[in-house]
């Protein structure tokens, strides 16, 4: 060996060039490299740039912060699709700041226009990544693995050691050890190059993909959805029609005319809560029991039950359980004692205690001193009414099940506006034409238990609270995208998993027969990141390599040079990782002559 064989390597690389290491670093990875600034002239040159731009990392990590941004007030403001009664709700409680959030689509964010853009955005962007991400990946899997470099022992995990074994033997054993260790093994010029750890980068693909179809999935369901909601008081029902729903909301590939045939009565509705204990008045149970048919023919029944998060799924639709209510019975009759109207009508819950509201339209009333009169009731119906209202809340409930019944009314005539053909909110009085019943010089008022009725003043006859029932809301959901975006949503976790927790590797082998008539066997290992499994593989493999090629008793030991080797490896590791955490080394490339053609070295921007 020559002197100047001995000299140090000055790795510093020249003006300008990218150093060595970490070019090799950069080699395990098939991240697509991208550019940093436009490229070419005029439209084309920004149309490049832009797409680099929109397919790169850092783009796609900002529309991913977008859509969650952009998924919050769908959490916090009431939506169409999922309750319209709590967004009249909403609407009625905030009429300052209802047309704002009306004229940016508040109340349907997950079909609104901005939210959709973004996740288009974010599709376009994963798809520009996957695509040649894939294709390189491919290309690296078809290559052979690299050959081992001039100058082992720069790597970070290094051992070696003297033998009689001839070195076609010691290499030939090496090969095939490695390949039981399913490592991917080629041998060329006397030397094995050998790597493993591919599924680090399909469990990237794997959770880029399973995004791509977790987006793909949200795009069908907003294409081809559709969703209503229906009230049915027990012993009513629903036949699945758009004459029937309270609403409905289509989509572009979905519309009334593609609703599944199916119907459903609502036998009772049975509701439990806790009695005793801190808990006390907390929901424990709500259970719809239905009788339920599919197709055309409603005489062909079959017995079902709908929960909170348990619907009951006909055909390709779901019938979802999202309220629960009280619906007072009422008769009411003119002045000459004729029932002018008895029906069931629900009141609608303003509290956990289900304290409720409602009116009651007397349309039909007739005529009264000449002049057709209509009779309008506000009020509230109180479960667990409380001996005596306090002044300042007014009428509430003690308890949400039904230990007290209670109806407080107040009482209107005059014109209900039913009959001028405009639409009207049926749990609110139109109170422009309206005037206030007076009894004895003050508001006419009066609260009424089951059986109770009161006589209206100014012959204007009677009301009759005859008793109660319980009404269920139902929502009837059509998303065919759904079961994609769960697979997606499984398969981006065991992706995630297996991108963090697989390591990319390498382990070189060669054998030289030395002047003095032995074989030097070295051994070199790097891996993707620093961590002492390189420095583990590399010591068991030595320590199998004995067998075929046994170190010399005059040196060092094998097993003891990998375990300081591995050591050595380990304390470097930590030391780096506190130093420069995410910074690895590879100083496997600067001289290594005839490595083949490997995947295009990542950019900061690329979605590694």
């Amino acid at each position: 060996m020559s002197d100047t064989d001995l000299k140090p390597v000055d790795a510093t690389p020249p003006p300008g060039e990218t150093p060595a290491d970490e070019v090799s670093a950069e080699r395990l990875t098939s991240a697509p490299q991208e550019a940093e600034a436009p490229v070419g002239i005029g439209l084309l040159g920004w149309a490049r740039w832009t797409w680099r731009q929109l397919t790169s990392m850092r783009v796609a990590l900002i529309l991913l912060f977008m859509l969650s941004l952009a998924a919050i007030p769908g959490s916090l403001i009431p939506q169409t699709s999922e309750n319209p009664f709590k967004v009249q709700t909403f609407q009625a409680a905030h009429k300052s700041i209802t047309p704002l959030y009306i004229k940016l689509q508040l109340f349907n964010v997950y079909s609104s226009v901005w939210f959709s853009a973004i996740y288009i955005l974010l599709f376009v962007s994963l798809a520009g990544c996957i695509i040649p991400r894939t294709w390189q990946f491919v290309g690296v899997l078809r290559a052979k693995p690299p050959v081992a470099p001039a100058n082992l022992t720069r790597m970070p995990v290094y051992a070696a050691w003297h033998t009689d074994a001839d070195p076609e033997t010691a290499v030939r054993a090496a090969e095939r050890l490695l390949r039981k260790r399913r490592f991917r093994a080629h041998l060329a010029n006397g030397a094995v190059g050998a790597e493993k750890g591919y599924l680090r980068e399909v469990g990237n693909l794997l959770f880029h993909l399973s995004l791509f179809a977790l987006l793909a999935g949200f795009a069908w369901a907003s294409l081809a959805s559709g969703t209503g909601s229906k009230l049915v008081v027990e012993g009513g029902g629903y036949t699945n029609t758009m004459t029937q729903m309270d609403n409905f909301t289509g989509s572009a590939f979905y519309g009334p005319e593609d609703l599944d045939p199916f119907g459903f009565n609502l036998d009772h509705f049975t509701a439990t809560y806790q009695t005793t204990g801190d808990q006390i008045g907390e929901a424990r149970d709500f259970t719809a029991h239905i009788q339920y048919w599919q197709g055309a023919d409603p005489t062909k029944l079959k017995t079902g039950e709908i929960q909170v998060n348990k619907p009951l799924e006909i055909d390709g639709s779901k019938v979802f359980l999202i309220a629960h209510g009280y619906a007072p019975v009422v008769t009411v009759r003119d002045g000459s004692g004729k029932v002018v109207y008895h029906d069931k009508v629900p009141f609608l819950p303003q509290d956990t205690n289900l304290t409720s509201t409602g009116v009651i339209k007397v349309g039909d009333y007739g005529q009264k001193d000449g002049k057709k009169v209509q009779l309008g009731f506000s009020g509230f119906f109180l479960p667990t009414a409380p001996a005596n209202f306090d002044a300042n809340t007014g009428p509430r409930s003690l308890y949400p099940g039904p230990a007290a019944p209670t109806m407080v009314l107040t009482a209107y005539e005059g014109d209900l506006g039913t009959d001028s053909g405009q639409p009207q909110n049926i749990y609110q009085l139109d109170l422009s034409h309206l005037t206030q019943l007076q009894q004895d010089g003050q508001p006419a008022k009066v609260k009424m238990v089951p059986g109770q009725g009161w006589e209206l003043p100014d012959g204007y006859g009677s009301i009759t609270f005859d008793g109660y029932q319980q009404w269920a809301n139902f929502n009837i959901s059509h998303r065919p995208g759904n079961s994609v975006a769960l697979t997606g949503a499984v398969l981006a976790v065991l992706g995630l998993i297996g991108s963090l927790l697989v390591q990319r590797r390498r382990i070189w082998v060669r054998a030289v027969a030395t002047p003095d008539g032995r074989t030097l066997v070295e051994l070199a290992g790097l891996a993707r990141s620093e961590s002492a499994k390189i420095a583990e593989e590399l010591a068991e493999l030595a320590v199998d390599l004995q067998d075929d090629a046994p170190a010399l008793d005059d040196d060092t030991p094998a097993a003891e040079a990998a375990a300081e080797a591995a050591d050595e490896a380990a304390d470097r590791a930590a030391a780096e990782a506190a130093d420069d955490p995410g910074a690895p080394e590879d100083p496997s490339a600067d001289d290594s002559p005839g490595t083949p053609a490997e995947a295009t070295p990542a950019a900061p921007e690329s979605k590694e």
